[in-house]
Protein backbone atom coordinates (compact mmCIF):
# COMPACT_ATOMS: atom_id res chain seq x y z
CA UNK A 1 0.00 0.00 0.00
CA UNK A 2 1.15 3.32 -0.87
CA UNK A 3 2.25 5.90 2.34
CA UNK A 4 -0.39 8.35 2.79
CA UNK A 5 0.80 11.67 3.07
CA UNK A 6 -0.04 12.64 6.45
CA UNK A 7 2.27 9.83 7.63
CA UNK A 8 4.63 11.12 5.50
CA UNK A 9 4.45 14.18 6.75
CA UNK A 10 4.17 13.26 10.14
CA UNK A 11 7.45 11.06 10.48
CA UNK A 12 9.51 14.01 8.64
CA UNK A 13 8.18 16.69 11.24
CA UNK A 14 9.01 14.40 14.17
CA UNK A 15 12.26 13.40 12.48
CA UNK A 16 12.86 17.28 12.23
CA UNK A 17 11.90 18.03 15.93
CA UNK A 18 14.30 15.18 17.15
CA UNK A 19 17.31 16.31 15.48
CA UNK A 20 16.94 19.88 15.59
CA UNK A 21 15.91 19.23 19.54
CA UNK A 22 19.52 16.87 20.56
CA UNK A 23 21.42 19.63 18.31
CA UNK A 24 20.05 22.03 20.15
CA UNK A 25 20.12 21.03 23.39
CA UNK A 26 23.96 19.56 22.80
CA UNK A 27 25.37 22.76 21.93
CA UNK A 28 23.49 24.77 24.45
CA UNK A 29 24.19 23.08 27.71
CA UNK A 30 26.18 19.78 26.77
CA UNK A 31 27.33 19.37 30.61
CA UNK A 32 24.03 20.35 32.56
CA UNK A 33 22.80 17.03 33.98
CA UNK A 34 18.90 17.17 32.51
CA UNK A 35 20.49 17.19 29.01
CA UNK A 36 20.77 13.29 28.70
CA UNK A 37 17.03 13.54 29.41
CA UNK A 38 16.51 15.67 26.45
CA UNK A 39 18.65 14.09 24.30
CA UNK A 40 17.13 10.74 24.82
CA UNK A 41 13.64 12.08 24.09
CA UNK A 42 15.34 13.84 20.85
CA UNK A 43 16.06 10.66 19.59
CA UNK A 44 12.73 8.92 20.41
CA UNK A 45 11.42 11.47 18.28
CA UNK A 46 13.81 10.52 15.39
CA UNK A 47 13.78 6.66 15.73
CA UNK A 48 9.59 7.43 15.70
CA UNK A 49 9.59 9.51 13.00
CA UNK A 50 12.06 7.12 10.51
CA UNK A 51 9.74 3.83 11.76
CA UNK A 52 6.19 5.58 11.44
CA UNK A 53 7.98 6.49 7.57
CA UNK A 54 8.69 3.01 7.70
CA UNK A 55 5.09 1.57 8.59
CA UNK A 56 6.05 -0.11 11.71
CA UNK A 57 2.77 -0.31 13.91
CA UNK A 58 4.71 0.49 17.50
CA UNK A 59 6.08 3.99 15.82
CA UNK A 60 2.74 6.09 15.99
CA UNK A 61 2.25 4.67 19.28
CA UNK A 62 5.94 5.84 20.10
CA UNK A 63 4.60 9.20 18.70
CA UNK A 64 1.16 9.29 20.34
CA UNK A 65 3.12 8.80 24.17
CA UNK A 66 5.78 11.39 23.17
CA UNK A 67 3.35 13.84 22.73
CA UNK A 68 1.06 12.57 25.95
CA UNK A 69 4.81 13.13 27.43
CA UNK A 70 4.96 16.88 26.40
CA UNK A 71 1.73 17.20 27.52
CA UNK A 72 2.32 16.34 31.32
CA UNK A 73 5.56 18.24 31.04
CA UNK A 74 3.84 21.24 29.73
CA UNK A 75 1.59 20.93 32.52
CA UNK A 76 4.32 21.71 34.75
CA UNK A 77 5.20 24.94 32.63
CA UNK A 78 2.02 27.08 31.92
CA UNK A 79 -2.16 26.09 30.56
CA UNK A 80 -1.23 26.94 27.10
CA UNK A 81 1.91 24.25 26.75
CA UNK A 82 -0.56 22.22 27.92
CA UNK A 83 -3.07 22.89 25.66
CA UNK A 84 -0.93 23.26 22.52
CA UNK A 85 0.42 19.73 23.43
CA UNK A 86 -2.75 18.78 23.97
CA UNK A 87 -4.33 19.97 20.93
CA UNK A 88 -1.02 18.26 18.84
CA UNK A 89 -2.12 14.97 20.20
CA UNK A 90 -5.75 15.61 19.29
CA UNK A 91 -4.55 15.88 15.72
CA UNK A 92 -1.96 13.56 15.55
CA UNK A 93 -3.95 10.81 16.76
CA UNK A 94 -6.68 11.29 14.40
CA UNK A 95 -4.12 11.33 11.25
CA UNK A 96 -2.58 8.10 12.59
CA UNK A 97 -5.63 6.23 14.21
CA UNK A 98 -8.31 6.83 10.90
CA UNK A 99 -8.81 4.37 8.54
CA UNK A 100 -6.10 5.31 5.91
CA UNK A 101 -3.46 5.44 8.38
CA UNK A 102 -4.37 1.98 10.16
CA UNK A 103 -4.65 0.31 6.87
CA UNK A 104 -0.72 1.44 5.96
CA UNK A 105 -0.33 0.27 9.23
CA UNK A 106 -1.52 -3.10 9.29
CA UNK A 107 0.30 -5.92 8.74
CA UNK A 108 0.28 -7.04 5.17
CA UNK A 109 -1.13 -10.81 4.31
CA UNK A 110 0.81 -12.96 1.80
CA UNK A 111 -1.79 -13.88 -0.74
Amino acid sequence: MKRPFPITFLGGMFIAVGLASLGYHLLKNPLDRSTIPIAIVGVTATVAGVFLIRGRPWARWLVLAWLALHVVVGAFHSLSDTLAHLALLIAVGYFLLTPPASRYFHPRSSE
